[in-house]
């Protein structure tokens, strides 16, 4: 069945409506929500980790470098777990219509994106604020982007399609996210490590896709001094490691789900 099928982008189109609106359904301020968490989160973590225990390496606009980093965090693990459950909670509307399964997995990553795409304004306007001066390298958010979110909807469609059957994915993907959040340049950058001496850790943490697109996104657009990949790696085909890594867990994520999806309806 074709994804773009008419049919399909208009289903697509409904659930990402209806998904964002439900998003704060109930709540007194609503989708206000979407600046005011990541604003409060960035709070407490500059309070404690710059202000408290001197994580804070030096580098100018530090504080916008961790807002930066904190909310393209946030979209990672917004897209993988609004992802994992997005099946398990169309149990009803799978048995009752034939449509491309990853349509739902689609809609989930979509409304993580705009939440992204507001939460982006929010740490521009504060980058602004605090006196970064914004260039036409800004535009590196569109290509980095891409690598994100390639790399999240590989992963959302392999956890969406063991969490059909194996609900203990939840809590280990909750524990995962955690140690994946400190073991990430997001609350001490790269240049924190390395002036402790610690090369060869930085050059495994660049490998993950998530370091180096928030290293180079604070690299282009809050300060050119923020060491990326291209400082550290000798070998220059290590730079690859991250964009393929990328592009093969979105081809995993995409053959397993698609070969698995076919009994979805029958296990739910």
């Amino acid at each position: 069945m074709n994804l773009f099928h008419k049919k399909n982008v208009i289903l697509l189109k409904e659930m990402v409506k209806t998904d964002f609106k439900l998003r704060y359904q109930g709540s007194l301020i609503g989708h206000l929500w979407s600046i005011l968490k990541p604003l409060l989160l960035f709070t407490i973590m500059y309070l404690v980790f710059v202000r408290f225990l001197r994580f804070d390496d030096g580098t100018p606009h530090y504080a916008v470098s961790l807002l930066l980093g904190m909310v393209t965090w946030n979209f990672f693990t917004e897209a993988t777990n609004m992802g994992m459950l997005s099946i398990a909670s169309r149990g009803d509307l799978l048995r009752k219509i034939n449509f491309p399964k990853e349509i739902i997995v689609f809609s989930s990553i979509i409304n993580a994106s705009i939440n992204y795409f507001i939460n982006l304004l929010v740490v521009l306007s504060f980058s602004l604020i605090n006196g970064v001066a914004l260039t036409w390298q800004i535009l590196i958010i569109v290509p980095l982007f891409l690598e994100l979110l390639l790399f999240a909807t590989g992963i959302a469609f392999i956890l969406a399609t063991f969490f059909v059957k194996y609900r203990d994915i939840g809590p280990i993907w909750e524990v995962i996210l955690q140690a994946g959040m400190y073991s990430t340049p997001i609350i001490y950058s790269l240049t924190y490590i390395l002036q402790r001496g610690h090369l060869t850790i930085a050059k495994i943490m660049m490998m993950n896709p998530l370091a180096q697109i928030i290293q180079e996104l604070r690299h282009f657009i809050v300060y050119s001094g923020a060491t990326i990949s291209w400082d550290i790696f000798e070998n220059k085909l290590f730079l690859a490691i991250p964009y393929v890594l990328s592009i093969a867990v979105f081809a995993l994520g995409y053959s397993l789900f698609k070969q698995k999806s076919k009994k979805f309806a029958e296990i739910l």
